[in-house]
C-alpha cells in the first residue's frame, strides 16, 4: 500500500499500574532526519508561575495539571484508605488512584511534547539551566509544584529531540547567578529574593526577573561554545566551581 514503510521492531505489551495496556515498539524510524540549519538561538528559564520563560520575552504558561486533578485524587485516596487491606475492593480502589495519577501525567507529557517540539524546530541552539530537581523538591513548600512542573522531563525531551533534528542543547551551571545578573551591564546584585519579580539596575535598565534570567542563561551558554567555561568574572558557586559548563547529551539506551 502506498505510504507504508517496513520497520524492523521489537514489540512489548506492558500493562501499567492504572490497568492500561500498551503496545511498545522499539524501532529505528528513517523519517527522523536533521532539520535545516537556522541561526535562531534561545535561552530558557524554568519557572513555576510560567513553566518556561524565553530570552525573546515570551512566557509559556504552566497549566498546573496536578492541581486540576487534586480534588479527584484526594477523593480516590480517601476511598482507598477505607477499604480493607487485602480485599478485592482495595485493589480496585488502588487502580482508581493510579488512574488519576496517570491522567495527570499524560496531560503533562502531551503539553511538554508540543512545547519542546516547537522549540527544537524553531531554534538551532537551546540554552537551559542545569537544575538539581532532586535537591529542590526538598523544599516542602514548593515540592509539589516543582514535581508537577516536569522540569526534568522537559529537559530530557529537549535533549533527545535535539539529537533527532541536529540541534544543540547547552546546560548552564546551576550556580550561575542568572537572576541577580544585569543582562545589560553585567552588574551583580547582592540579593534577589523570590518575591522580587521586577527590578532596576544601577545602570538604569529595568528587568523582568525571569526574562532577564533567560537572557543571561543564553549569553552564558553561547560563551561556552566560543570560549569555554568560566568566561564571566562573577561567581557565586561554592568551592570555586566554574560558572558555566556544557553538559554532554546523554546517549539513548
Amino acid at each position: 500500500m502506498a505510504g507504508e514503510r517496513a520497520l524492523e521492531a521489537g514489540v512489548q505489551v506492558p500493562r501499567d499500574s492504572a490497568g492500561r495496556w500498551f503496545v511498545s515498539l522499539l524501532c529505528e524510524d528513517p523519517s527522523v532526519t536533521p532539520l535545516p540549519v537556522t541561526d535562531s538561538v534561545v535561552g530558557i528559564d524554568f519557572g513555576l508561575d510560567h513553566l518556561l520563560v524565553l530570552s525573546t520575552g515570551e512566557k509559556i504558561g504552566n497549566p498546573q495539571h496536578e492541581q486540576r486533578d487534586r480534588t479527584a485524587l484526594a477523593k480516590a485516596q480517601r476511598a482507598l484508605c477505607r477499604k480493607q487491606k487485602g480485599s478485592t475492593n482495595r485493589a480496585k480502589a488502588r487502580v482508581e488512584v493510579a488512574r488519576v495519577h496517570a491522567r495527570t501525567a499524560d496531560r503533562r507529557t502531551d503539553y511538554l511534547r508540543k512545547i519542546t517540539t516547537r522549540l527544537v524546530r524553531e531554534n538551532q541552539t537551546l540554552v537551559i539551566e542545569d537544575l538539581a530537581v532532586s535537591n529542590m523538591v526538598g523544599n516542602h513548600r514548593l515540592a509539589r509544584a516543582i514535581s508537577g512542573a516536569g522540569w526534568r522531563q522537559c529537559r530530557q525531551m529537549l535533549e533527545y529531540k535535539a539529537r533527532w533534528y541536529g540541534r544543540q542543547v547547552i546546560a548552564v551551571d546551576r550556580w550561575f547567578p542568572s537572576s541577580k545578573l544585569c543582562s545589560a551591564c553585567g552588574a551583580l546584585a547582592e540579593t534577589m529574593p523570590l518575591r522580587v519579580r521586577t527590578w532596576t539596575c544601577a545602570c538604569g535598565a529595568a528587568h523582568d526577573r525571569d526574562v532577564n534570567a533567560a537572557r543571561n542563561i543564553l549569553a552564558a551558554g553561547l560563551a561556552v561554545t566560543v570560549c569555554g567555561a568560566g568566561v564571566r568574572p562573577q561567581r557565586s558557586s561554592p568551592g570555586g566551581q566554574s560558572v558555566t559548563k556544557q553538559t554532554p547529551l546523554r546517549r539513548e539506551p
